[in-house]
């Protein structure tokens, strides 16, 4: 196969804080609509701080892994990603989030796990394996993946359950969990480029390259998405104590 010509020299574009900000005008004339329709903009202004807030947090955390480089750093990183987005993913069963977070996390560990070593170790070959600046982004993709795909599944199953069985739910649930990521399949490359690609493209890779990575990204996600919600269904659906009285 002929790889020569498929890469072009890289060019980073830099965004000033200036333009930065310019980025923000088409927000800025939603709220507007906003507070003209409904005089209510507080969430909003409040999501957009907290956006801002989290995002420069996580820029200089990821800064400081990237510069410490130590594989105990990466692991604690990817287990609190993990953590969090087993107890997010449980968001719709407020009542049920405690006794229902080990069946969550689980699922969301072995597929995570399974998908990460198989995407980072076998087809990029990354080195070190433990190189964060491909571990921590690519388990971020995976683990909320994962996260949304239970999250849906769980609403959906809980509320089956009330009038079918656990069986008859479990299928509709699953069903329903993937519904995000395979329309995001049937749309890639016609209504949508997705992000990973379109980044590649506006850093100078060459497009045949980048569909290569986006096809990789869009195959792990769906794959972490499907055997996660499985795993998780499959268990709670064998627990008839989760369910009674529902």
């Amino acid at each position: 196969m002929r790889y020569i010509k498929l890469f072009v020299k890289s060019t980073i574009i830099y965004i000033s804080l200036s333009k930065l900000f310019l980025s923000l005008i088409p927000s800025v004339i939603v709220v507007g609509i906003l507070f003209l329709w409904v005089k209510e903009i507080k969430n909003y202004i409040y999501a957009f701080v907290r956006m801002f807030a989290q995002l420069l947090i996580l820029g200089y955390i990821l800064t400081y892994i990237f510069n410490a480089d130590k594989s105990w750093i990466v692991i604690l990183c990817l287990t609190f990603m993990c953590s969090v987005a087993s107890w997010i993913a449980l968001r719709p069963l407020k009542e049920k989030r405690k006794s229902l977070f080990a069946y969550s996390l689980i699922p969301i560990l072995i597929s995570g796990s399974f998908v990460l070593f198989l995407i980072t170790q076998i087809v990029l070959n990354v080195h070190p394996w433990y190189s964060p600046k491909e571990l921590i982004p690519l388990g971020g993709m995976i683990f909320s993946s994962s996260m949304n795909s239970i999250s849906l599944a769980s609403e959906r199953f809980f509320a089956e359950i009330k009038r079918m069985s656990a069986e008859e739910a479990l299928k509709i649930s699953y069903k329903t969990s993937l519904i995000p990521i395979t329309n995001m399949l049937f749309a890639v490359g016609i209504v949508s480029i997705p992000g990973v690609m379109t980044g590649q493209v506006l850093s100078g890779i060459s497009p045949l390259l980048a569909v290569r990575y986006q096809i990789v990204v869009l195959s792990m996600i769906f794959g972490s998405a499907g055997i996660s919600s499985a795993i998780f269904l499959k268990v709670i659906s064998s627990k008839k104590e989760l369910f009674n009285g529902v």
